[in-house]
């Protein structure tokens, strides 16, 4: 916890109770309990509501899910035979004789 170790501690504390006195102490340690409890319920709803807003914010720019099925109107339409194609016409070639 911010590198700190036991005897820095024990230091940080025989300090406190020298400068704070005996009778105070209690109370600024439980005040300060309480500042860092709020302070951690302060910071996990502000994360939770900047995850919630990412979410919508990713739905939103997503597009909307496709249909499975469209329904399309009924048209009718008119079959119409292919026009009829002229029979091969055959080209008479002179052929020559020598």
């Amino acid at each position: 916890m911010f590198g700190i170790g036991m005897p820095e501690m024990i230091i940080i504390l025989v300090i406190a109770l020298i400068v704070i006195g005996p009778h105070k102490l209690p109370e600024l340690a439980k005040s300060l309990g309480k500042g860092l409890a709020e302070f951690k319920k302060a910071t996990d709803d502000f994360q939770k509501n900047v995850q919630e807003e990412s979410r919508k914010s990713e739905e939103k720019s997503e597009p909307p899910p496709q249909v499975a099925s469209v329904v399309t109107p009924h048209v009718e339409t008119a079959v119409v035979a292919p026009h009829p194609v002229p029979a091969e016409k055959k080209e008479h070639v002179p052929t020559y004789s020598i």
